[in-house]
């Protein structure tokens, strides 16, 4: 079933009839390939962090980034703390495995692209639920999201990147 709030927000771009929604789950980035058909790196993961007690740092990556905490560290000025379960829900308003950037509270919550991302003309981030996605030119997911800006704070994807 799709999420009604993800719905809505993104029917400002007229993107709401984009949403796939599956009928096996996609709650990690291996699932969500699976269900796409897409290598893993095309998933865009929403990883969450803590920017204060009620407020969190949301890292938009590639599916095949992993945070490098030094790079974290000096972009963000603080070490870098993923949220708890109950954080994720309370402070986006998603669940894990179907966080997005999309339908956020009005406030808490800061959205950064990694540039893990730009390597892809399309990417495939989850619409609020575990069964869900759409595919977003990069532009549009910046947009759409509210991002803030860029950032470099991934690390391994460069080694795919060299390998593959």
């Amino acid at each position: 079933m799709k999420n009604t709030k993800v719905q809505a927000y993104l029917e400002r771009w007229n993107k709401a009839d984009d949403m796939i929604e599956f009928t096996v789950s996609s709650a990690t980035v291996e699932l969500a390939a699976q269900a796409l058909g897409v290598a893993p790196a095309l998933i865009a993961k929403s990883l969450t962090f803590y920017d204060s007690p009620d407020s969190c740092l949301m890292i938009i990556t590639a599916g095949d980034a992993k945070i490098d905490n030094a790079e974290f560290k000096k972009e963000f000025g603080k070490k870098a703390r993923m949220l708890t379960a109950e954080d994720v829900t309370r402070l986006t308003g998603h669940e894990i495995g179907g966080v997005c950037p999309f339908a956020l509270p009005d406030k808490g919550v800061r959205v950064f692209l990694d540039r893990s991302l730009e390597r892809f003309d399309v990417v495939y981030p989850a619409c609020g639920s575990d069964h869900s996605a759409i595919g977003l030119k990069l532009s549009e997911l910046y947009e759409i999201s509210g991002a803030l800006g860029w950032v470099d704070v991934c690390k391994a994807w460069r080694l795919s990147e060299q390998s593959g």
